[in-house]
């Protein structure tokens, strides 16, 4: 049953749900056609590539990047200088994209609340136990690197 409670799952339940009301809910309001469609595309590549930033250091370091395990090195290079989250970002920007390119304006509001279950069943979880692992140095790493942005 761990398995279901992963990130992507979560992401794509909630792109699942954009979509539905998207196609079953349009409520006769739209984003306005072509410019939803490129800022939609840019999104979805943005988070791709934060994503993709961020497994290949995960990959130099030699650390997990699953969830539920505490990752054996610190990773404070690369993007995680920028921020302690690119994948959760690069998830966020995913779904903000979708729902620009799906017109489901109505799904806006699952955008916070996304970041929001992210936060309680994965970052905050997953700070805890680097800050007990890592101590001062997360310490530090958290005084000079945001959560988000």
């Amino acid at each position: 049953m761990k398995w279901i409670d992963l990130p992507p799952v979560w992401l794509a339940a909630f792109a699942a749900l954009a979509w539905a009301q998207s196609v079953y809910l349009p409520a006769g309001l739209d984003f306005g056609g072509a410019w939803a469609d490129l800022a939609g595309g840019l999104l979805v590549g943005a988070g791709l590539l934060l994503m993709a930033l961020a497994f290949a250091e995960f990959r130099r370091h030699r650390t997990t990047v699953i969830p539920h395990q505490t990752p054996s090195s610190l990773i404070q290079s690369g993007i995680f200088s920028r921020t302690r989250n690119p994948i959760y970002l690069g998830d966020a920007l995913i779904l903000a994209g979708l729902i620009l390119r799906w017109d489901a304006v109505l799904s806006l509001v699952l955008l916070p609340v996304f970041v929001w279950v992210i936060e309680r069943r994965f970052i905050l979880p997953e700070e805890d136990r680097m800050r007990r692992s890592f101590r001062a140095d997360f310490a530090r790493y958290a005084q000079k690197v945001r959560r988000w942005v």
